[in-house]
């Protein structure tokens, strides 16, 4: 009786296992057995990016590889960590359950009870007048970076060598008035305002000529930092730095205005 001929072997020529099964990679087309079906065990050549012609064939969209979701963008929304296409609204670690993503460690009681006494110090503690300006805020930056560490919002794939902690003011349009959130210390302003809009679901015309646009500006001069501008520098500028911890005003501006004109108007006078 004639042996029958079912299953392949695997294409990679260091198991070439036969699988009955066998697993065909919707990138290169290879055939593969269970352990190198996955693109990153077979190394697979091909990116997988996923293009459909719009209209007359002028235009690629690039769809989202999230399950299920059928949204795709013009340009290219790639995940740094995964390698995979997304659209804007999955285009975060959380959003599409990354493969990838660094499970956050448990939040320490010690911690919390530190931040809890520091708290309850500086409300007994007498007030002290003409204490103002960079050392101050310094001090101040430090005490709140500790409480924003237990409650901000951020992409938790970021190390925690680059994070670094804000309260985001939000615009007076916003139903709340500000936010805690930590960004990488490498991301560009303009980076830092599209992922505080997202956070806070605000809206973002900032790619509309004619629209106002969201701005992210000095807590304490009001003035609109440049988007092009990293937050490393504006964390080590020597006149009136940011601050690991400390605020951030985010807000709506005409293309002509040059920043906000009253800080106070969102952030408490200390």
């Amino acid at each position: 009786m004639a042996e029958l001929d079912v299953g392949k072997h695997c294409e990679i020529e260091s198991c070439k296992q036969k699988d009955f099964l066998p697993f065909v990679c919707d990138s290169c087309s290879g055939v593969f057995c269970l352990e190198h079906r996955s693109r990153d065990s077979h190394s697979c050549p091909e990116v997988p990016v996923r293009k459909e012609v719009c209209g007359s064939g002028s235009r690629t969209s690039y769809a989202c590889t999230f399950e299920n979701c059928k949204g795709r963008e013009l340009l290219p929304v790639i995940c740094p960590q995964c390698q995979k296409h997304f659209c804007l609204a999955h285009r975060h670690q959380d959003d599409h359950k990354c493969e990838k993503l660094e499970t956050p460690k448990p939040r320490m009681v010690a911690t919390q009870e530190l931040v809890q006494k520091i708290v309850e110090s500086k409300k007994n503690a007498p007030t002290s007048k003409g204490r103002k300006g960079a050392k101050n805020s310094a001090t101040a930056a430090k005490v709140a970076l500790m409480k924003l560490k237990l409650h901000a919002s951020g992409d938790k794939g970021l190390p925690q060598t680059e994070r670094t902690y804000f309260q985001v003011f939000l615009p007076k349009e916003a139903a709340a008035s500000s936010q805690p959130m930590f960004f990488s210390s490498k991301w560009s302003v303009g980076k830092m305002v599209d992922f505080a809009a997202s956070q806070a679901s605000l809206k973002n015309n900032n790619n509309v000529l004619t629209a106002r646009k969201l701005r992210l500006c000095h807590p304490e001069t009001g003035e609109a930092l440049k988007m092009d501008a990293s937050l490393q520098s504006l964390l080590s500028f020597p006149d009136s730095p940011l601050y690991n911890g400390g605020n951030v005003i985010l807000e709506y501006l005409d293309n002509e205005s040059s920043g906000v004109e009253d800080v106070t108007a969102y952030i408490p006078s200390s």
